[in-house]
């Protein structure tokens, strides 16, 4: 489908298939791949006695992202990032990925550019090929459509499915600096760290972000509270280590909220389970913050979503292994509660006594 009706001259004139070559121009070979961009289907190939695992994600402007505060580079970033995440979640390795772009008339050709430029960086960091995709016009906003693959063994891929009565439930990094960095954002705070250029798997590139930076805005810690959001980091690295290890027994990647997405490990396990609020992992930026925003931060650090840290359950006999692995990763991990054998899910304080929760976790529909 060619792109049309568009005010764009400079698009216009390129076309779709000038557009296309735009686009591919900085793709590089990926070893099975046999056919890339450039004919009507991809042909891979992986290797023998691989389980292939596939994942879909969308971004769209004015429901995941605006624009006006959003910019390109790390926009591409984050839409293959958080399809990363999510093979990351099954303990899979990303291999391939498919790009969908529906491109609204107003769109400078170098936002697009820059998108690219994003998304083909995050591509290189975890070594993930480009390998095809569509271009059309939109009617109404920008629509990031990805589509990725990944590979494992069958018996050491890491389902939702597995969790077992008085498993620990775990989580990866801090939780809620995501959701207080769109508190930032939404009130017109804007971060100053230029479009990162360490590769966002690196331990530096986890210890930065959760460091309390100071911003021209005069909040302690917003650039790094808003760079949660704007670029997170899919957890490849602590994923592989702990399914190489065998020890996940069921886990999930948190984007709508740990008690949502711990819920869904709950339902798809047939178990429940307790999350202690004060045991939540919260980085220092994000305690800094709090006093200019009347939200109650364990709120936030439970449904505030786009964490993209791993949440996971496992034996507690486990628990030093659990440390060592991931601290080998240069990522820390926290446990925060227990698995139960009771249905449902539930948030208590220190003493046990349930927490009111005001929100359980981002629901597109509600």
């Amino acid at each position: 489908m060619i792109v049309t009706h568009s005010s764009s001259s400079a698009l216009a004139t390129l076309g779709e298939f000038g557009l296309i070559s735009r686009i591919t121009s900085g793709v590089v070979a990926h070893e099975g791949v046999i056919t890339g961009i450039g004919d009507d289907a991809a042909v891979t190939v992986s290797p023998s006695g691989m389980h292939l695992l596939t994942s879909t994600d969308m971004l769209l402007e004015d429901v995941h992202f605006r624009r006006s505060w959003h910019d390109p580079y790390r926009l591409g970033r984050k839409s293959l990032a958080v399809s990363i995440s999510d093979i990351a979640a099954m303990g899979g390795v990303p291999r391939r990925a498919l790009l969908s772009l529906a491109i609204p008339s107003d769109l400078p050709l170098d936002f697009i550019d820059e998108i690219m430029r994003g998304f083909l960086a995050m591509a290189s960091e975890h070594q993930v090929a480009l390998i095809g995709g569509d271009t059309c016009a939109s009617r109404s906003g920008l629509v990031i459509s990805v589509t990725i693959m990944g590979e494992q063994h069958p018996d050491k891929i890491v389902r939702r499915s597995g969790a077992q009565p008085d498993d620990d439930i775990w989580v990866t990094g801090t939780l809620g600096d995501a959701a207080l960095g769109l508190k930032l954002v939404e009130r017109g705070f804007d971060s100053t760290q230029p479009p990162c250029s360490q590769p966002s798997g690196s331990a530096k590139q986890d210890s930065r972000s959760q460091s309390g930076s100071r911003s021209l805005s005069g909040v302690e810690g917003a650039d790094a509270l808003i760079s949660r959001l704007l670029d997170p980091v899919p957890r490849v690295s602590v994923a592989l280590a702990l399914t190489e290890a065998g020890l996940p027994t069921a886990m999930i990647d948190i984007s709508d909220g740990v008690l949502a997405d711990y819920g869904h490990i709950a339902e798809q396990s047939g178990v429940g389970g307790s999350i202690i609020i004060d045991d939540l992992p919260l980085s220092s930026a994000f305690r800094s913050c709090p006093a200019h925003f009347p939200v109650l931060p364990h709120q936030m650090a439970l449904s505030g979503g786009e964490d993209y840290e791993l949440c996971f359950t496992a034996h507690r006999s486990n628990r030093q292994k659990i440390v060592d692995c991931v601290k080998k990763c240069g990522v820390a991990v926290t446990r925060i509660g227990i698995v139960s054998s009771c249905a449902g899910v539930v948030a208590v304080n220190q003493d046990g006594t349930p927490f009111s929760i005001r929100n359980e976790g981002f629901n597109h529909f509600t």
